[in-house]
């Protein structure tokens, strides 16, 4: 903790004079700390600062830049959340990994905070690839890629327009939830609607379905209402057509601040000849994280689960 607190106050420090001398916002001036140290021209390292502790003083100084600034698409996965993916990326790969790296694609990356957990988690065993339409956020994800030495492909552009990407072996994804605004492009996509305006979130599912190998898999932070909103039906046709479901786990009621906020992980496995649809689809909900015996048990049933696969 201890690098943690010095690093963020060296970079909040930063942040806040740049701020002011400069007329700019917080998150702004973080990222001219974190270029000018990636320059050489700041040095604030710690001694013994892991990857972890980087990305994690680099994850609070964004955090309190965004809360200050508070712009709606400016919004960061939190840590529990990219660990509990980590966790099920490296379960269903585990015997891939032994022997090779995986590809993995973020294609709302955002500052990269899920991806960077993930990658921290296996490091050295992921090829990445992130796609953001934000400008700020994508050189926040940039910078703090470079500072911790995980080796990303960035993409600035519209993530739902076609994408100069290989199919990759898992997508990672916090859904950005609410309308497309561009009809046009919605238009190339079977989840766009007969009426009405299409969900992006749906779109981005579609998407990373496009890019990901047969029989490769997607792990999907969603709204736990995805399934029931008034164009779940196609959306479920969509994913019979070209996916299996293999996991839908509900996150405690206790992450999210109301009811409309709350988030469950859905796992899919895009179709192949090769395989089979999985035998039985996990369901489970991840209980309250303080409650040490019924996460010993929510793990458990996970092996249990992934030992039958």
């Amino acid at each position: 903790m201890e690098n943690i607190e010095k690093l963020f106050g060296l970079l909040n420090e930063h942040a806040e004079k740049i701020e002011k001398e400069q007329n700019i916002t917080l998150l702004e001036g973080l990222l001219d700390g974190l270029e000018a140290w990636l320059d050489g021209e700041v040095d604030f390292s710690q001694k013994d600062a892991t990857k972890e502790d980087i990305r994690k003083a680099i994850q609070i100084a964004i955090l309190k830049g965004m809360r200050k600034g508070s712009q709606p698409n400016h919004q960061m996965t939190p840590d529990t959340l990219g660990l509990l993916v980590g966790y099920f990326v490296e379960q269903i790969f585990a015997e891939s990994l032994e022997n090779e790296k995986i590809s993995i694609m973020d294609p709302a990356v955002g500052t990269g905070n899920l991806l960077l957990t993930v990658m921290n988690l296996l490091d050295g065993k992921v090829e990445a690839t992130g796609v953001e339409v934000d400008e700020l956020l994508i050189r926040l994800a940039a910078a703090t890629a470079d500072l911790i030495e995980q080796p990303i492909s960035l993409y600035r552009q519209d993530a739902l327009e076609d994408l100069l990407v290989n199919p990759v072996d898992a997508v990672i994804c916090d859904l950005p939830v609410g309308y497309y605004p561009n009809e046009e492009v919605a238009l190339n996509y079977e989840l766009c609607p007969a009426e009405g305006m299409s969900y992006a979130h749906h779109l981005f599912i579609e998407q990373s379905m496009n890019y990901t190998k047969d029989g490769g898999y997607l792990f999907f932070l969603a709204p736990s209402h995805l399934f029931e909103s008034e164009q779940s039906k196609q959306l479920h046709k969509y994913i019979q057509k070209h996916a299996w479901i293999q996991a839908i786990i509900q996150l405690p009621d206790s992450m999210f601040a109301n009811k409309s906020l709350e988030k469950s992980l859905v796992i899919l496995q895009k179709q192949s000849k090769e395989l089979k649809a999985p035998k039985e689809v996990l369901l489970a909900k991840v209980p309250n994280m303080q409650n040490k015996q019924a996460l010993a048990l929510f793990f458990e049933k996970v092996k249990m689960w992934k030992e039958g696969k």
